[in-house]
């Protein structure tokens, strides 16, 4: 999972310079470190990369986090209530808690197919999605 934004760099011809490596690997272990629903905004980015490279500035962190998203390498979110957050860009969805802020990602085939219909019925090849459903947890 390291290596998945610098994997994505080279497919999309997005130079890496030793910066840039640091910030795609802080992203990329982002969800093994700090668990799944962790969707960072720059200011946690800044902070996570300055403990491993002081040197990197917080004009950098977000002039990489803006190429990668150009690139379509990263997806930028922003969930109510709040400051933009990134993640890598792998097809999932979400749905987030508005009391509580938790994020769950999910895939479901169904929906998926049933976006791509809808694209069809209109006349268009679904080349691109975004779906976040917002809710409150049940009581039980």
């Amino acid at each position: 999972m390291s290596e998945m934004i610098e994997k994505k760099c080279v497919e999309k011809g997005v130079k890496l310079t030793d910066q840039r490596k640091t910030i795609a690997r802080v992203i990329s272990q982002s969800k093994e470190t700090y668990g799944e629903s962790d969707h960072p905004d720059v200011d946690e980015l800044y902070k996570r990369v300055s403990k491993i490279d002081p040197k990197i500035s917080i004009a950098t962190i977000y002039r990489t986090v803006k190429l990668f998203e150009e690139a379509g390498i990263l997806t930028k979110h922003d969930f109510k209530g709040g400051k933009a957050r990134y993640e890598i860009n792998d097809d999932h969805n979400h749905l987030i808690d508005i009391r509580t802020g938790e994020i769950i990602e999910f895939v479901d085939d169904e929906i998926e197919e049933l976006q791509k219909k809808i694209a069809e019925k209109y006349g268009y090849d679904l080349v691109d999605h975004k779906l976040e459903l917002y809710g409150v947890k049940k009581k039980n």
